[in-house]
């Protein structure tokens, strides 16, 4: 445990000359302590001290997760775990939880570093599926966020989006200079688009930001598309994403485009889409993602992401492989 707590401090006091090195620390860690990782890596008939720089790490695929519990230590150090969403009959993931305050503080800090503090938001989440079943690590994100804004006009919303309408109408009558962001998964976003186009009341410091999410709720549409019936029906000039998953302690946001500025705490390679092992020379690729803050599980993943990287080094998700699982929390795009 206390190698866990020394993570987690450098973690959250990460300076950006630092990250290679903590990786490798991990990277040299995991292999050791992580039971799945180590048998993976043996497969690969890898030998842990050839490895010196991050880009020689393999990365776990991220269906261990499914399968295994993905953890570094005894199973002792772990009481409770984040699951994904899924769709029916699916298999979910789990991610272990080493300390849940380590999580919403990292997560707090990659907001705020991102948006400014959150004592300067009023906060109104619409997580319908999320909140209609346990263990959801953006629920406990929300939550976190909704609290540390102090605001009385902050909280969740199901399918009352006539109370969600009310509420901002309120908040646009205070004139407090507060920003408003209102995080929704998309099928709930488009369904309030939709139904409440017309009467929803423009903001002048509202941020639209959608999670991703059909659920089955609604066909599959290319962001673009969801950008633009969002923008049109909401009254804002850009629709703001969260890139994350249940398999990783670290966010990415975008203020627009489906363009993400990763945080601090995490780094994205391309890998060839025909040969996992090999990094892609073609500008865009699988996802493989560092998160220094999965210290405790694996740091090193190897999504099912699609991504590249435009001209100024942000990154965009074009989708998933095609023989891929659907995630429970995908959005189709480009």
């Amino acid at each position: 445990m206390n190698y866990f707590k020394s993570f987690s401090e450098r973690v959250l006091n990460l300076q950006g000359n630092e990250f290679d090195a903590l990786a490798l620390e991990l990277f040299r860690f995991q292999a050791q302590h992580n039971l799945i990782y180590s048998a993976y890596l043996k497969a690969r008939g890898l030998e842990v001290e050839a490895v010196s720089t991050v880009e020689q790490i393999p990365f776990l695929p991220i269906q261990f997760f499914k399968s295994h519990a993905v953890i570094s230590g005894p199973s002792s150090d772990y009481a409770d775990f984040y699951s994904s969403s899924g769709t029916t009959g699916q298999i979910t993931s789990r991610h272990w939880i080493w300390e849940e305050s380590f999580y919403l503080q990292h997560a707090q800090r990659i907001f705020e570093q991102h948006y400014g503090d959150l004592t300067d938001f009023h906060v109104l989440a619409m997580l319908p599926a999320y909140l209609e079943r346990k263990g959801s690590s953006l629920v406990s994100m929300a939550d976190h966020f909704i609290k540390k804004t102090g605001s009385d006009y902050s909280g969740f919303y199901l399918y009352n989006y006539d109370m969600l309408i009310d509420q901002l109408l309120k908040i646009r009558h205070l004139q407090d200079g507060k920003k408003v962001l209102l995080l929704g998964v998309t099928f709930a976003l488009l369904d309030l688009a939709e139904q409440f186009g017309e009467d929803f009341p423009p903001l002048d410091q509202l941020i639209i930001m959608e999670t991703g999410g059909m659920k089955g709720r609604r066909k599959e549409m290319i962001r673009e598309e969801v950008h633009e019936v969002l923008k049109r029906g909401l009254k804002v000039s850009s629709i703001h994403s969260e890139y994350g998953m249940t398999e990783l302690f670290s966010q990415a946001y975008s203020d627009g485009e489906g363009l993400y500025k990763l945080p601090a705490s995490m780094k994205v390679f391309l890998r060839d889409v025909n040969d996992p092992l090999s990094w892609s020379d073609k500008g865009q690729g699988g996802v493989n993602i560092i998160d220094l803050a999965n210290f405790h599980s694996c740091a090193f993943i190897e999504t099912q992401d699609l991504g590249k990287y435009d001209e100024k080094g942000m990154l965009k998700i074009l989708g998933r492989f095609d023989n891929s699982e659907v995630r429970g929390c995908n959005l189709m795009v480009n």
